[in-house]
């Protein structure tokens, strides 16, 4: 599998971006497809992620209410919507792809198995 991030850019803070995560190759209604992001001197850490098949999403506390993850199957895309972007958001994000999910455990851990290039969002205050 091959992840292609897009979207990136610089917004105000109180703005909204999306990005795109466009995955080739054969993914499976057991997969998982995530969000990460990893700050300037920071660790990696999870933002979102969301099951190819089902409703259910997942989210980190920091963006609960202000993100929103969801998928086109037809297109094998994942988008990430954010809003009410604070200067805090500033990242780069990666998207990811994680086999076989069973658990929400699975799916908000670090351990996927496929990730994409990043993409930098850059939030000004």
């Amino acid at each position: 599998v091959q992840l292609q991030a897009s979207g990136g850019g610089s917004a105000q803070a109180g703005g909204s971006l999306r990005l795109s995560c466009a995955a080739s190759g054969h993914t499976f209604n057991s997969d998982a497809m995530g969000w990460f992001r990893q700050a300037p001197g920071k660790e990696r850490e999870f933002v979102a992620a969301i099951r190819w098949s089902g409703t259910s999403t997942y989210y980190a506390d920091s963006v609960k209410g202000r993100f929103t993850i969801s998928r086109d199957n037809a297109k094998n895309t994942v988008y990430l919507q954010m809003n009410s972007l604070k200067p805090e958001d500033t990242a780069v994000y990666y998207c990811a792809v994680k086999r076989r999910v069973n658990t929400i455990a699975a799916m908000t851990s670090q351990n996927y198995d496929y990730w994409g290039q990043g993409t930098q969002v850059t939030v000004s205050s």
